[in-house]
């Protein structure tokens, strides 16, 4: 096992804004030690568990998966009293299972502060695990420091009998605490009266004894509390760091086997996971078929009534290509992926919730489309299904599905009532201290003033991923205050050495993951604050242990399209069908080359805008162009200006190769896509499409090594096909250069879609597109006040909010002019419980005066603050 000691108890920085060790500089650290393996026992939870693991593995060192749990001290359902500290670890397959439930149940039906376990979950799922009696918090030491032994003796027996067979271990610490080392005696003599073996652990929270100070930083954060405030939540001695072996040799001289008894636990800890092992979810076809014959008969029929809806006359393509899909997706095993998808997908469609016409390279499937999982045909716009499931590399599909963001909630109710509650919950996310925001969190606990610290904050430049480290090599103002003041040199250090680490934990906008077996013997679940179950793995993590999970987006501008569609419908009779709109139609172009792309879905910046008026797209084909073109990559490298230049005639338009001319002849030669790329190395090399994607993938990537192999393969397969060696060379590196800037053709063509039916309506419904867009947006004054100066400017009249008139949302209203009437919902202070009391008593006639209002309406839901933002508003 290497050094003779073993650290059991550490808090990672995912005992939120309690521990300050960050994996990537845990494991060097313990390298350096020379120590063989090592716990983490977060506090309540396993937020860290599989990034841990994978870290150690990396670094050639045992991890040992544990928990610092929650005790209550009589029952999980009882509020009164603290909870007590207990350390877990696993030993085996059984104990992961076994804490993870604990750890879930904790969150799931003992949450009171805390998430506590009790005494009966213990005796149930104790198997495969070895408990410490943990901190001065824990049960044993608590009893201790209080001077009553006696019943110390007695929980230590009873927990000596739970955890049998030699699992329960005393715990020694010395960190510096006088308390601690009178526990400490009372632990050694329980150790022999009862016959159980004591451990020696240092509690650590931070890497290095010189942390303590950081680490008390971190609590104030957590705390609202700042440096000068006595009664602050601190840890009364700075040794809490992951000591090394030598010291804790030392500090336990007296009691040696505790240092020993270190290996022996880590030993018992066997622990191996199954990583990268799928887990698929289990769909029962009708009839007792088989997955694969459900699956083929299911996109025969729907590709049948596809090209009948469509009148395709070739149809033969078309059968080719779903032969070909199905063949790799069933030898994959992912059958049931596509019917999982497909079923939810269509439960929303049949229910009138709009989805989208698809969403990234899934969109590149013609079995999606046969199975209306998509709405965008693949080979009409040239999509490529080895760029979305590649049979030369194995991995789980990605379908994601945008959803109307109301109605995303009803589908993932459906999917928890089809395979059950216990085995689909969504995935958690961490939301970590950026820039900005560190700085005026560690500014407060510091105690600078308010205008400093906002100085500060503000120089740091805007953007999601800026770091401190890029902000002070870019703007010169903040070295030079650093230089100039010790405070804010300070200030900076700390928030340097916290940006990065987790704040909280929160619900991923669009992951869920569905198993095949109640998701607790996977991994552990946590409840978010919004009250839905999640897991406690993040995305990767998730993925890591071989679970399958689906992207269900909430779209904004889905919703919008619905609200235009029964618009239209209920005041013109007209039954829109926003997937059979035609492509070409002149209205929507022009609309779009003027710019004028106010609320249209990817097309409303700035930049964009002045873009189209640049392009002045006349085809779909410039319009999915465009959409893969507007990102900072191609924007900054020429490509644009080129591309606009070439698609109006004025710069001449050339082809690496006359054999890429029906590959690049779509975008003017420029290579847009990265299905540009893979077509042109199976074109010019004969490459498979799915060894062209593994070229797009290295190019991508930049790894030298995976270049320099297929550089050759390329070059000697085009020199095959008749190619000059040099100019196969050449041709190579453009495809690299330009595999660099490329986008996903199939994500692109689905969101060029959704723009273009937006547009559309827009160019040809704007009445009710600008009602629905305020509606929209109705939270936003800023933008509500926009968009009615849009309206004005359009001929549109904008009606004042009116209580006998106006609804929750913004209504049509006459065509003479055309009229849209505000509504109520997007004045301030007037929540929809106040909206639908005034539409309830509405009913009974319309209001004669505000003091008839007030007589009428439900005053509960409509309070006085209501009241007087309705009238202040003037709607009556």
């Amino acid at each position: 096992m290497g050094r003779e000691f073993v650290h059991l108890h550490l808090h990672s920085q995912y005992s939120l804004l309690d521990g300050a060790i960050r994996f990537e500089e845990l494991f060097p650290l313990l390298e350096t030690y020379g120590m063989k393996a090592v716990a983490l026992t977060d506090h309540g939870n396993m937020f860290g568990a599989i990034e841990f693991y994978h870290e150690a593995k990396k670094h050639g060192i045992k991890p040992i998966l544990g928990c610092e749990v929650y005790v209550a001290p009589k029952n999980r359902f009882e509020k009164d009293g603290d909870p007590f500290h207990l350390i877990l670890l696993a030993t085996d397959a059984q104990g992961y299972r076994n804490l993870s439930h604990l750890v879930s149940l904790g969150y799931l039906e003992g949450f009171y502060h805390k998430p506590r376990i009790d005494w009966e979950l213990l005796e149930r799922y104790n198997r495969g695990l070895i408990a410490l009696t943990s901190c001065l918090k824990g049960e044993i030491p608590s009893l201790l420091l209080q001077g009553r032994y006696e019943e110390a003796k007695q929980r230590a027996g009873a927990l000596k009998e739970l955890f049998d067979e030699g699992r329960f271990y005393l715990e020694l610490q010395d960190n510096g605490l006088e308390e601690q080392k009178r526990v400490n005696e009372g632990l050694v003599r329980l150790s022999r009266e009862l016959g159980v073996k004591v451990v020696a652990t240092n509690d650590c929270h931070y890497l290095r004894r010189s942390d303590a100070l950081l680490h008390d930083v971190l609590l104030c954060i957590q705390t609202g509390k700042n440096l000068q405030d006595p009664k602050r939540l601190r840890f009364s001695s700075d040794q809490f760091h992951l000591r090394p072996p030598e010291e804790m040799e030392a500090l336990f001289s007296h009691v040696p086997e505790a240092v020993k008894n270190t290996l022996e636990v880590a030993e018992r800890c066997e622990l191996e996971l199954q990583l990268g092992q799928y887990h698929l979810p289990h769909f029962e076809p009708p009839g007792g078929a088989s997955l694969e014959d459900y699956l083929r008969e299911l996109a025969t029929h729907g590709l049948r009534r596809r090209l009948s809806e469509r009148k395709v006359a070739d149809a033969d393509p078309y059968w080719k290509r779903l032969s070909e899909e199905l063949q790799v997706i069933n030898s994959m095993g992912f059958a049931g992926y596509f019917l999982i998808v497909a079923d939810f997908v269509n439960y929303a469609k049949e229910r009138g919730i709009p989805v989208g016409p698809g969403r990234g390279s899934a969109a590149g499937s013609l079995v999606a489309y046969a199975l209306r999982i998509t709405d965008i045909d693949p080979l009409e716009h040239g999509l490529l299904f080895e760029r979305f499931l590649n049979p030369e590399r194995v991995s789980l599909p990605d379908i994601d599905v945008d959803f109307c963001y109301e109605c995303r909630d009803e589908v993932i109710r459906y999917v928890m009532d089809k395979y059950g509650h216990d085995k689909v919950a969504q995935i958690i996310t961490f939301g970590k201290m950026q820039a900005r925001a560190v700085v005026r969190d560690v500014g407060r606990v510091l105690g600078l003033p308010y205008r400093e610290v906002d100085l500060i904050a503000k120089l740091i430049p805007a953007g999601p991923n800026v770091t401190l480290r890029e902000a002070l090599e870019v703007e010169p103002r903040l070295k030079e205050m650093a230089a100039r003041d010790e405070r804010v040199a300070q200030l900076l250090e700390f928030a340097q050495r916290l940006e990065g680490m987790v704040r909280h934990a929160s619900t991923h906008a669009a992951g869920v993951v569905i198993a095949n077996r109640p998701l607790m013997d996977y991994l552990p679940l946590y409840r978010a604050p919004g009250g839905e179950v999640t897991t406690q793995f993040a995305m990767k993590d998730v993925e890591r242990i071989g679970l399958v999970k689906f992207d269900f987006l909430g779209l904004k501008t889905l919703t919008m399209m619905r609200r235009i569609v029964d618009l239209v419908a209920k005041r013109k009779g007209e039954v829109v069908e926003l997937n059979g709109l035609p492509l070409d139609d002149e209205e929507t172009y022009q609309l779009l080359s003027s710019g004028d792309t106010t609320g249209v879905f990817q097309l409303e910046s700035q930049g964009m805008r002045e873009l189209l008026r640049k392009l002045k797209p006349s085809t779909f084909k410039d319009l999915v162009a465009l959409v893969a073109l507007y990102r900072p990559g191609p924007l900054g490298s020429g490509m644009v200006e080129d591309f606009i230049k070439r698609r109006h005639r004025k710069g001449q338009i050339r082809y690496p190769h006359p054999a890429l001319k029906e590959v690049l002849e779509e975008t003017y030669g420029v290579i847009v896509y990265q299905e540009q790329v893979m077509m042109a190395a199976s074109r010019l090399a004969d490459f498979s499409l799915g060894e062209a994607d593994l070229l797009r993938r290295a190019m991508s990537k930049k790894d030298p090594q995976e270049m320099a192999r297929l550089r050759e393969r390329f070059v000697e397969g085009a020199v095959r096909k008749g190619v000059d060696r040099q100019k196969a060379s050449e041709i190579f590196d453009l495809m690299a250069k330009f595999a660099e800037y490329g986008f996903n053709k199939s994500h692109s063509a689905a969101y060029a879609l959704v723009a273009y039916q937006t547009a559309y309506l827009k160019a040809h419904y704007p009445q009710e597109f600008m009602a629905a867009l305020l509606t929209a947006d109705m939270d936003n004054s800023d933008k509500v006040m926009r968009y009615i100066t849009e309206c004005r400017e359009k001929g549109i009249e904008v009606l004042p909010p009116d209580v006998n008139h106006s609804s929750w949302e913004f209504t049509v209203e006459g065509d003479c002019p055309p009229k849209i009437r505000y509504g109520l919902g997007a004045i301030k202070n007037v929540g929809r419980q106040a909206v639908e009391a005034i539409l309830e008593a509405r009913e009974g006639g319309p209001f004669r005066d505000l003091f008839d209002f007030c007589r009428r309406v439900d005053s509960r839901r409509v309070n006085r603050r209501a009241v007087e933002s309705l009238i202040k508003a003037g709607a009556f």
